[in-house]
């Protein structure tokens, strides 16, 4: 249980956080809510609803209309004559985005109050007419709706306002679902009596102040009231009626023939936003004036509002500007006549939900699986795949897909992803480098046996000379030479497959084989017949020897060898005259030999002959150039030196190879036989042993 655990922990600790993840979707806090309004606007930035025609017209309370009139609030008289003006232009309905809560100022009761004037100077006063009587005539024959604005706190004014629209509901009472606001704040009494209708103004409270949505109808005091911009299409269209119908979840639709509006289930509509209309105002004191196209107002909705900046009805909405209140509500009237309003149903949290699992789950185990590379591949297309899939949604359902906790989830679960697989490949990392610093100091050790495996050259350097210098810290390459008698000496030059430790120990193996037989003057082909055995019996799997095997008596001249599958030996004249001398053998250690007999060797008199081998390594050996160096390079070197001696061949050779560390692909080994010199073989090991006898003297 506990291994499973330890194997799978990884995958348990993702399911954990997949469950917290979706624990905190489910309770939708405050900043997961504004999150996700951010992605709904983006829809809008990018996509907000284009319509050139518009049935809406905004008489727009402007810094240009309040130069004319004053301050606000004007005369009532001045509404009076707007409204009269525009209905002779026969527009649908006309709608207040302003309230008229108290009696007009300039009214004759309202002067004779605030100037303490006598009753007998204002017989003449008392004959002036009321401006809210005006107005309030000028409503009664007009098809004008008034605003009504939910509040929290008990008001002045009117409390006990009833709606103009009738509600007809199916499956259900709208009442159990809809916002209440137990007061309201409207106009005077008399006013909203002479109206065809009162609408809602009030807008969902919103954290970042940002209006989106607002609902269709609300309940003040416990009583139905559609919103402004629904009311001024009911009262457009003539109808007394709003039908609601409901479903044990709440408000299903809302109509007002014809239109039909599909809801959430407590009543709201998401609003989707044209640009700013810039081209359906029109200034107050332009309509006051009769100074406008006929036309412009013909079978419009109108709503009247302010832009003015001193009258603070400036509201924030997705497409990321300020523009005056009352906009909102003719997008209102534009999306329920063109049916384009946004919807946000509930189902598709669901939805939202599942595909943010999958989607997620998905990204999660790529990021365990595959390269970081491409699993940042996955990770940024699981996140385009989002977002086409909520514009899609967006544009041909006219339905908001929340985006950004899908991308949440994805982005929290690639990261969990990234660092499990950063944890695991740092142990493995570990694992490795303790075995890497194990293996070096295995090279390093194998290494420093190894050297300890090749002869002193120095003592033979007069008429046999070689060097190694290899591409890692453990040579494949061997040479070795034996002296068993005054003039007689055995010689190899070995290439051990494979590199590394392994090969170090094999060509280890090879040498004492090799020691061992030659220090039995055995001869060389019962040498290399011992050697080969030897070697197939150890049973290197895979492993093989290439090598050239010698016999030289410095006397006679006379050296006789045997090539194993190793590079041509080369042997020159005084005059450079070159010959190549190929391998009759295969590499050692390949297949056993049944008799001494399939070993042959032969023999060259070295009399004024140089005699030079050397591994795969010198002649793929790379120059300066880039160039590799091969037999006719090799051919090159020799030609160049002036003294031939065995020394200057082999270090000419290693010289031209050697001249970066980190470029040698192979290791380097040479080995030239001249006997020229070879009185001085004598003299050289004579100091040699009157040395040691010197050491052995100090030691007793």
């Amino acid at each position: 249980m506990k291994e499973l655990f330890f194997k799978y922990k990884n995958y348990l600790i993702f399911l954990l956080l997949l469950i917290l993840l979706i624990s905190l979707k489910i309770a939708n806090p405050s900043f997961i809510k504004s999150i996700s309004f951010l992605s709904f606007d983006l829809y809008q930035k990018f996509f907000p609803l284009k319509k050139d025609d518009s049935n809406v017209v905004i008489i727009d309370i402007d810094e240009k209309s309040l130069g004319k009139f004053g301050q606000f609030p004007w005369n009532r008289t001045i509404f009076a004559k707007i409204i009269k003006n525009v209905n002779s232009t026969n527009p649908k309905s006309i709608g207040f985005d302003v309230f008229f809560a108290e009696r007009d100022k300039q009214s004759p009761e309202e002067i004779i109050s605030a100037y303490n004037i006598i009753p007998t100077d204002v017989k003449d006063l008392q004959n002036l007419k009321d401006p809210d009587e005006i107005f309030e005539n000028q409503l009664s024959e007009t098809n004008v709706v008034l605003a009504v604005l939910g509040s929290n706190v008990p008001s002045h004014g009117n409390n006990k306002r009833s709606p103009k629209a009738k509600f007809f509901s199916k499956g259900g009472n709208p009442k159990n679902f809809t916002y209440n606001y137990p007061y309201s704040i409207g106009s005077l009494e008399r006013l909203e009596k002479s109206v065809k209708g009162l609408g809602s103004i009030s807008f969902l409270d919103q954290s970042d102040g940002i209006i989106r949505s607002l609902p269709l109808i609300v309940r003040f005091d416990n009583k139905l009231f559609p919103t402004l911009g629904l009311e001024l299409i009911r009262a457009g269209t003539k109808k007394k009626n709003l039908i609601v119908k409901l479903d044990e979840t709440g408000i299903k639709e809302i109509n007002v023939r014809p239109y039909k509006i599909n809801s959430d289930p407590n009543a709201i509509m998401w609003i989707r936003y044209k640009k700013p209309f810039k081209n359906q105002y029109i200034s107050a004191s332009k309509v006051f004036d009769g100074n406008f196209d006929a036309s412009f107002f013909e079978n419009k909705y109108v709503l009247i509002g302010a832009s003015a900046q001193g009258l603070f009805d400036l509201v924030k909405i997705p497409l990321g500007v300020t523009v005056p209140g009352v906009e909102v509500h003719a997008n209102v009237i534009e999306n329920i006549t063109s049916n384009t309003y946004l919807t946000r149903n509930p189902q598709i949290y669901i939805f939202e939900l599942l595909f943010s699992i999958i989607i997620a789950t998905i990204t999660f185990l790529f990021s365990q699986k595959i390269k970081p590379k491409y699993s940042l591949a996955i990770f940024f297309g699981s996140i385009s795949f989002v977002i086409i899939i909520g514009f899609n949604i967006f544009l041909f359902r006219s339905e908001l897909v929340d985006m950004s906790y899908p991308i949440f989830m994805i982005t929290i679960s690639f990261l969990t992803g990234l660092y499990f697989r950063f944890i695991e490949e740092n142990k493995i990392a570990l694992i490795n480098l303790q075995k890497e610093a194990k293996l070096l100091k295995e090279r390093e050790l194998a290494g420093g046996v190894q050297k300890s495996l090749f002869p002193d050259i120095s003592a033979y350097e007069n008429f046999i000379y070689a060097t190694n210098i290899p591409a890692r810290d453990v040579s494949g390459d061997y040479f070795d030479v034996v002296s068993v008698g005054k003039d007689e000496y055995y010689f190899t030059l070995a290439d051990v497959s494979g590199k590394g430790v392994k090969a170090g120990m094999y060509m280890a193996k090879a040498s004492s084989i090799f020691r061992t037989l030659t220090n039995l003057k055995f001869p060389l082909e019962k040498v290399v017949y011992g050697v080969n055995n030897e070697l197939v019996e150890a049973k290197f799997k895979g492993m093989f020897v290439t090598a050239v095997f010698g016999k030289v008596n410095t006397s006679s001249g006379d050296v006789t060898f045997i090539n194993a599958g190793h590079e041509s030996i080369m042997v020159f004249d005084k005059n450079k005259n070159f010959d190549f001398i190929k391998s009759d053998l295969p590499p050692i250690g390949i297949m056993k030999y049944f008799s001494e007999s399939m070993v042959k060797s032969k023999t060259i008199n070295l009399n004024e002959k140089t005699f030079v081998v050397y591994t795969d390594g010198v002649t793929e050996g790379y120059l300066k150039n880039g160039e590799e160096l091969g037999a006719e390079g090799v051919q090159r070197i020799v030609k160049e030196i002036k003294e031939i001696t065995p020394k200057n061949i082999v270090d000419s050779v290693a010289a031209e190879l050697n001249w970066g560390a980190e470029k040698l692909r192979d290791d380097i080994t040479c080995l030239a036989l001249n006997l020229e010199n070879t009185e001085l073989i004598d003299l050289k090991k004579k100091r040699k042993l009157e040395k040691q006898k010197q050491e052995d003297g100090k030691s007793n």
